[in-house]
């Protein structure tokens, strides 16, 4: 049995590893009892170390900060979700994440894109060398590179999936290194 967690998910989380089971985190729960309600900007994923053999996120990294204060404490939500999705994946665990990145006009033009992601953005959290520089500023965990590519036409993330991925998104899909 395998579980699969989509984050940002809206009413019906996606499926892409097609796992048994799926849930979702989103701001609202839409009724469903597979999501759970949590605001990944200020929150922790809402789920136990190591529950999952999968994450996904699609156009979700771009809406989480890079920094924010509350009071007098300042805050990293992207260094933080990508720890927190280390944290609830199973040793060799993966993640698929596509987003608007740069120089792609889209990755601006949402006012809610307030996290613009890179080619080299993922080099922070993988074996690239500047891992031990991410865990300065408080990343806790490690990736490997399993596909980082551009999508060059729409692609389905899965068959019974109604989501395509299009062109100008980004893909990192990872394992955590555990």
């Amino acid at each position: 049995m395998s579980k699969s967690l989509d984050l940002g998910c809206g009413p019906n989380p996606k499926n892409p590893f097609l796992a048994t089971e799926v849930f979702g985190v989103d701001i609202n729960n839409f009724g469903n009892s597979n999501i759970r309600s949590a605001d990944l900007v200020i929150d922790p994923i809402p789920f136990e170390d190591n529950f999952f053999n999968y994450v996904s996120g699609f156009d979700f990294l771009e809406h989480i900060p890079r920094i924010i204060y509350i009071g007098k404490e300042r805050k990293q939500p992207f260094i933080d979700i990508m720890s927190e999705v280390w944290r609830i994946l199973k040793p060799g665990g993966e993640t698929f994440f596509a987003t608007p990145a740069y120089p792609k006009p889209e990755a601006f033009q949402d006012p809610q894109h307030v996290n613009i992601i890179t080619e080299n953005s993922i080099n922070y959290f993988t074996e690239s060398g500047l891992l031990e520089l991410t865990h300065s500023y408080g990343f806790k965990g490690q990736f490997k590179v399993i596909q980082h590519e551009w999508a060059t036409k729409p692609i389905r993330i899965c068959e019974n999936s109604q989501y395509d991925i299009v062109p100008f998104h980004l893909i990192w899909h990872l394992k955590a290194v555990k």
